[in-house]
């Protein structure tokens, strides 16, 4: 009688245990949380450009870190909704690229001191948000002494969308590198305030060129296909921007100023990742592989004007030429 009562007990103990899975015993670790990193975006990333460039580095850090990552486009009021929606998620770090992104970020992060905020552009940092700016002057400052050593009329153009610091900046440079090319040259500034609009980008690259604008840059983003297509109609040359766009179907751009996004996106995610991140500004040059200057085939470069430019850009890599910027 004794041997099938002990025998019942055994049955409801084995009846009690887990069902359909274990818990974890003393010993085992814990699944590691996934670490989580978003990008946001002013325009599209299929705008060959700005925007392209940056999702290209966020999937350099899924693909080098394991992230597990998201993206979506946000502008004006939505910008610190979905910061908020992100960190609330779980989201170890949130980029905003570009300029708008930097005070919203320091804003927001107060709020949520376990994620990092960080704008590609700006000057406002906390314990837990900063910026880290690629210095693409540099390659703008180039492309501006190209203009002005190619130029047959004396009058180049620069097209921008938005008229923001960042932009500005970028036009300060490659003002300089014309005068440098062509000692009294024109330099035309002209902002439709659209990131992608691109018949306002392609009316006010036209009416450039009307005023005798030969060589065009850009900082138009999505917008940037209405100055390569006014370009084609006007018989002017381009520069791309932000990527290498050189391959345009336009067969107008001759050279590109680039951001090389993908090193500098992957070493501030490792920080973030080991708990080394500190909030600040960080600036990205050409010394540090950021920035480059890529020659395209829409036009036959004479030797000198290539050897000269070539010259300025190993000056620049050594710090014997300071390109100018404005800090903001």
């Amino acid at each position: 009688m004794r041997s099938h009562l002990l025998l019942a007990l055994l049955v409801v103990s084995l009846g009690c245990g887990p069902q359909g899975g274990s818990k974890p015993t003393s010993g085992e670790t814990p699944r590691e949380k996934p670490f989580k990193v978003a990008l946001l975006t002013p325009g599209p990333i299929s705008d060959a450009g700005w925007s392209a460039l940056a999702y290209r580095g966020l999937e350099a850090v899924e693909k080098e870190l394991g992230a597990e990552v998201n993206q979506q486009q946000a502008t004006d009021a939505q910008i610190k909704d979905a910061m908020r929606s992100y960190a609330q998620e779980g989201y170890a770090l949130v980029f905003g690229h570009g300029f708008e992104y930097n005070a919203p970020g320091v804003e927001v992060a107060k709020d949520f001191p376990a994620t990092v905020f960080v704008s590609s552009s700006g000057g406002e940092s906390s314990a837990n948000a900063g910026a880290f700016r690629f210095l693409l002057e540099e390659g703008f400052y180039l492309a501006g002494m190209t203009a002005g050593s190619l130029t047959k009329s004396g009058t180049v153009a620069m097209i921008g969308g938005p008229d923001v610091p960042s932009i500005r900046s970028t036009f300060k440079a490659f003002r300089a590198g014309a005068e440098a090319g062509r000692p009294g040259i024109r330099v035309i500034e002209t902002f439709t305030g659209s990131n992608d609009d691109v018949a306002k980008a392609k009316q006010a690259t036209a009416a450039a060129i009307s005023q005798g604008a030969d060589y065009v840059i850009h900082q138009a983003n999505a917008a940037a296909q209405g100055v390569f297509d006014a370009c084609k109609e006007g018989g002017a040359k381009a520069f791309g921007s932000n990527s290498d766009q050189n391959s345009n179907p336009s067969g107008v751009v001759i050279a590109s100023a680039v951001i090389v996004a993908e090193p500098a996106f992957v070493a501030l995610a490792r920080r973030v990742k080991e708990g080394q991140y500190h909030g600040g500004i960080e600036t990205m040059r050409m010394a540090d592989g950021a920035i480059s200057f890529v020659w395209g085939d829409a036009m036959e470069i004479p030797g000198a004007v290539k050897a000269k430019i070539e010259a300025a850009q190993k000056d620049i890599e050594s710090g014997k030429l300071s390109v100018p910027y404005d800090r903001f």
